[in-house]
Parts: structure tokens; sequence; C-alpha cells
């Protein structure tokens, strides 16, 4: 057994809250118990590691996932979860307070300079170009000319 393993009075409470494994039309008897296969999920969980680094002695990383990921699409998991909460709230250990201190927000550091939304390029108020205007216009009104030359 492993230091993250489940214990005997953790195993006898979760036990019964699991789905039957059984194939239909019976078939081969598992090589691997369900309590080897929780424990294999607990540590890839714990671990964070991929699948495929789970140790032998919980079984092979595909039979590990594979209860695993069929528990989470059919909602056991969640089931679980809300079995285990309703018992420790039963028995008082929960305390269900929450404190958020929203005291403190901070803004992203790119979030000062950010276009507003609908602002393009050529909307009043904003310049075009950021040089400046054109030189030919410039010159233009530096000459006293009325006509404004291309560039």
């Amino acid at each position: 057994m492993g230091r993250g393993d489940v214990t005997g009075a953790q195993w006898t409470f979760l036990e019964p809250l699991l789905p039957v494994m059984k194939k239909p039309g019976g078939g081969r008897p598992p090589k691997w118990t369900k309590r080897q296969l929780v424990d294999g999920m607990r540590w890839r969980t714990r671990a964070g590691v991929p699948w495929r680094d789970v140790p032998e002695r919980y079984g092979a990383w595909q039979t590990v996932y594979g209860p695993f990921r069929r528990w989470q699409r059919d909602g056991t998991w969640k089931r679980i979860l809300a079995d285990l909460q309703a018992d420790a709230d039963a028995k008082g250990l929960i305390d269900w307070d929450v404190s958020v201190d929203s005291s403190l927000a901070r803004a992203h550091q790119h979030a000062a300079a950010a276009r507003k939304r609908g602002a393009a390029e050529g909307a009043p108020g904003r310049r075009r170009d950021r040089a400046g205007p054109s030189r030919a216009r410039t010159l233009a009104r530096a000459s006293g000319r009325t006509r404004i030359l291309s560039a």
C-alpha cells in the first residue's frame, strides 16, 4: 500500500458509492481490484503526471483511465462528492461560511493601453498618421499657397 492510497476506513465508506464494474455477459474476472484502480486515479490526480506514468502496481494506465473517464462522463464523481459532502455536513464537519476579500483588484499590465471597443483607425479624435500631416501639406501652408500639393 502506497503512502497516498485509500485507507481501510476510507474504502469501506467509498466502495458502496462506486458503480459496479461488471461487463455484460460475464467474461473474465478483472485482473485489478477496484481499490487498486481508484488508488491509481488518485495517484495520477495528486501527482499531476500523464496517464502513461501511472505506476504498474495500480494497473495498466489504460485500465486505470477507462473507469476514470467513464465515471467522469456519467457523473459518478459529482455524485460521490455530493454524497460525501452531505454526510460530512450531517455530522457537522463542514463549515459553509465563505469569505471573499475584494478590496484589491488588479488589471493586467496591458489593460491601460487597450483600444476602446469600436475605435478604429480614422475615427474622429484619432490621428491617422503618427508622424503628423504629410510633408506636401506642410510645405504648401508654409509657402502661403492655397492649393494643396500632393506628395
